[in-house]
């Protein structure tokens, strides 16, 4: 009698073993990854489908883990933002970034560099003091940074990877992403000195249409007068200001997942951040060439400050005017009197 006792607990433990259905689940529904829906513990195809058909194609299981985001199994909206990042975001930075270069060959082969008319007079006129160029500097210079670092992300594997190998790219990328991330904030600081220090000067007017109207020198003869800024020198301003603060706050978005936004939130923070970013390095591309080689006594702006007054009289007439009209009040103000006369 004992040994038949025996003989069908070992038969019952035997057949608990050999048959997985049988193993107790965990508190809270199975183990996050298997393919499961919070209302059964053992999905059928047929009842997945269901699910997806009812949450517009979003599964999601059970876990017992604090983050609800791991047990959404699938995401169609993260299909759609994985195929932007890989295809769409691609050609649109593709053509923004080659399009550029493109145009500015075109142009240097056909016109050449922009030189000064009348010759350098070897007077020269205070265009940006110390502050302003300074804020310029650590805004461009984080700009550089920021934009191959966010290249990288895009076509690094297709372009750095084939010629340094995996090693060494995994490493420049790892280094990449932490410049990346932490020279945000002084970009973003550059950006808001920008706009309390030049937003007075940047407000367009009826002289910026007439600028655009004769092609702002560049394409017809002579050069339209300007203020202070031209009307090409305000489009890289309002670009600089709107495009940066739209990718500093997406890129903060992505920083810090989760933090203000939920899932949907986050892709299209990364659809923004990185369809802006290329547009603006595109046009920073323009901006970079047209103030160094593209233009003779342009880089003086932003080098010592100090930028020939021939130059300054030919692109910008009217600030150049204001200032001598400055200088003459000071140096003789109304109502005083001159040494000498009667």
């Amino acid at each position: 009698m004992i040994a038949r006792i025996l003989a069908a607990l070992a038969l019952a433990v035997t057949l608990g073993l050999a048959t997985p259905a049988a193993v107790a689940q965990p508190v809270g529904g199975p183990v996050v990854g298997t393919p499961t829906n919070p209302v059964a513990p053992n999905a059928t195809a047929d009842e997945l489908e269901l699910q997806k058909a009812l949450t517009g194609g979003r599964i999601a299981g059970r876990g017992t883990i604090p983050d609800t985001q791991a047990a959404s199994l699938i995401q169609p909206a993260g299909r759609d933002w994985r195929d932007f990042h890989n295809r769409t975001l691609t050609w649109v930075g593709g053509i923004a970034v080659l399009g550029m270069v493109a145009i500015i060959a075109v142009f240097y082969f056909s016109k050449g560099r922009i030189g000064i008319d009348g010759g350098r007079s070897g007077r020269t006129i205070q265009r940006f003091n110390l502050f302003e160029r300074a804020a310029h500097w650590m805004t461009a210079t984080t700009f550089i940074v920021l934009a191959l670092t966010g290249l990288n992300l895009t076509f690094g594997r297709y372009l750095l990877l084939p010629l340094i190998g995996p090693e060494a790219f995994a490493t420049l990328a790892a280094w990449g992403k932490i410049s990346h991330n932490y020279l945000a904030f002084p970009f973003t600081l550059g950006i808001v000195l920008l706009l309390l220090i030049w937003v007075k000067d940047n407000i367009p007017n009826k002289v910026d249409i007439a600028w655009f109207a004769s092609g702002g020198g560049l394409l017809g003869k002579g050069h339209p007068a300007a203020g202070r800024f031209n009307g090409g020198q305000k489009m890289v301003f309002w670009i600089t200001v709107i495009g940066g603060t739209l990718v500093a706050v997406s890129g903060y978005v992505l920083i810090f997942p989760f933090w203000a936004t939920d899932i949907a939130g986050q892709q299209l923070a990364h659809i923004v951040h990185g369809v802006v970013s290329v547009l603006m390095i595109a046009a920073m591309i323009g901006h970079i060439y047209i103030g160094s080689v593209g233009m003779e006594g342009a880089f003086d702006a932003m080098g010592s400050g100090q930028v020939d007054l021939n130059w300054a009289k030919e692109h910008h007439s009217l600030w150049v005017e204001e200032e001598m009209s400055k200088a003459r009040q000071t140096v003789a103000p109304p109502g005083a009197k001159v040494a000498g006369a009667d």
